[in-house]
């Protein structure tokens, strides 16, 4: 983070400013687009194998799976363990919608269970009350780059031979009691949109594991269910990772510690300067290391809070306004209003305050001041 001058105090300041975040790198992306561009491979090829054996060695993993997004890893997830017709799978209902499409893509049914009040996360507890002989596995969602209690969940899935999955697509570098997000469980599934912790130039994602087994049937999945060429084992996709992709996330996980580091030291600076507001902060739980993808705040007052911040030009988000399991297309299952009230609250009164390792102090402060003035 940097000093900021009096003539930009009151500038307008983003939610998200990818552009500044990424500047420093955008010669020696063009360099590696043109490098790619140059040797006539597309997709996959070695730009994709090397980034894979890098994202692997960062989260002190054996293998990662090079894939076009997020969404597909999740996807593949559910192949890779046989999960279909008639199979239940848990999740939050409190997260993007990807975590529940993973299930619905195979036939199976996304169970819904209510989050833990101070992460965000699943409840473990109510975890294990909603488990039945036809649960199969286990999203655990690393909300807003919070690790989940991947250890209490663990634990229920080996009593009940039940797959973990980790959706860590906010969460890269995040850790739990000194391991990091994608050995956390089975497979970990991440997303490098352009606004994640560590972004592509466009769409990718990854699917983490130690399982050799596992990581090479989803190089097949991938690949149309291909291991040889115009021979196929099983169906597959078109889940194949771009050689640009590639190439531009070698250069950017370089600096992720360092983002991370930056996304932490405004974290903390938060919580000193909102200290003495009526806000919920968000808190890490023990032996938990945030990767602090947003810096999320609660508050009953969210929308005379979001009128405050526009009127005084500071950009913020509020993510998932209704809970999946409100969502028209999950109607069928027939849950109401009422049935997840932590999620449902969650839902209604989160706000992210601005976070990205460019910010200034300068913007820091002025966000902090700004919303305590709100309270004040």
């Amino acid at each position: 983070m940097s000093s900021e001058s009096d003539q930009t105090t009151f500038q307008p300041i983003p939610a998200l400013d990818v552009g500044t975040q990424l500047a420093p790198h955008r010669a020696e992306v063009h360099e590696a687009i043109g490098r790619v561009l140059d040797s006539g491979i597309y997709v996959l090829g070695p730009e994709v194998e090397a980034f894979e054996k890098e994202f692997a060695t960062f989260c002190t993993a054996e293998h990662c799976v090079g894939l076009n997004s997020g969404t597909s890893a999740l996807h593949l997830a559910m192949r890779l363990f046989d999960i279909g017709v008639g199979d239940e799978v848990i999740i939050p209902p409190y997260t993007f919608a990807s975590t529940a499409w993973a299930p619905s893509y195979v036939g199976a049914k996304p169970v819904f269970v209510e989050i833990d009040e101070a992460t965000f996360n699943l409840d473990p507890a109510a975890v294990e009350a909603a488990i039945t002989d036809k649960t199969k596995a286990i999203i655990a969602v690393h909300l807003y780059g919070h690790p989940a209690d991947t250890e209490a969940l663990s634990e229920i899935c080996q009593k009940h031979n039940l797959a973990l999955i980790e959706d860590a697509a906010q969460a890269h570098g995040a850790e739990l009691n000194g391991k990091r997000a994608g050995v956390l469980g089975d497979v970990a599934c991440f997303s490098f949109y352009p606004t994640k912790n560590l972004p592509a130039c466009g769409e990718g994602g990854a699917l983490v594991t130690n399982r050799a087994d596992l990581a090479e049937r989803c190089r097949a999945l991938r690949n149309h269910g291909s291991f040889q060429r115009y021979f196929h084992e099983e169906v597959g996709y078109n889940y194949r990772m771009e050689a640009i992709q590639g190439a531009a996330l070698r250069i950017h996980l370089k600096s992720l510690q360092s983002w991370n580091d930056a996304r932490r030291k405004i974290a903390h600076r938060y919580l000193e300067l909102l200290a003495d507001t009526p806000l919920l902060l968000p808190r890490e739980a023990p032996g938990a290391l945030s990767a602090y993808h947003l810096f999320t705040i609660r508050t009953t007052e969210a929308e005379g809070l979001k009128e405050h911040l526009k009127a005084n030009q500071i950009g913020y988000s509020a993510h998932y306004p209704k809970p999946m399991h409100l969502q028209p297309c999950y109607a069928e299952l027939g849950h109401k209003e009422g049935d997840f009230p932590v999620s449902e609250a969650a839902a209604k009164t989160c706000i992210n305050l601005p976070i990205f390792p460019t910010m200034t102090d300068g913007q820091i402060e002025r966000v902090g001041k700004t919303v305590s003035g709100f309270f004040s």
